[in-house]
């Protein structure tokens, strides 16, 4: 229990953006709901800014901050979850200090030649941690 605790603790910096989000979706019609400790929402403005980040061709269908995922839809939270989660693990044992080397790792990609968003290292091992759940290839 107290390390469940300290965890949402470290991570609670990166989460507070993510509560950010969460509240700029609601007031624009989105609809949020807590998942096995985590705050999943989807729809209003962050639909907008998910379909516009340079990861991939449409945007993403989510994405992690602290404690919180936004998703386009209900669908797309479901579906990304088990790779978000790996996030949220990520947050929790980084804190403070994952979205600076979140940011490095993909300012390393950039600069050795690779793609900055799937060849990021924290991109690595939730695409490689989805892929052994699932049995599926990378």
């Amino acid at each position: 229990m107290l390390r469940r605790a300290l965890a949402y603790l470290w991570a609670s910096p990166n989460t507070l953006l993510g509560l950010c989000l969460a509240l700029a979706a609601v007031f624009t019609r989105g609809r949020g709901r807590m998942v096995d400790g985590v705050l999943e929402v989807h729809g209003g403005v962050v639909s907008f800014v998910l379909r516009r980040l340079p990861v991939g061709a449409g945007g993403a269908a989510a994405m992690t901050v602290g404690h919180v995922v936004v998703g386009l839809d209900l669908e797309r939270l479901a579906r990304t979850r088990f790779h978000e989660r790996v996030h949220v693990a990520q947050y929790e044992r980084w804190g403070p200090l994952f979205l600076p080397a979140y940011a490095l790792s993909s300012l390393w990609c950039l600069c050795t030649g690779r793609r900055p968003y799937r060849d990021n290292a924290f991109e690595r091992e939730a695409y490689a941690a989805e892929a052994a759940h699932f049995g599926a290839g990378d």
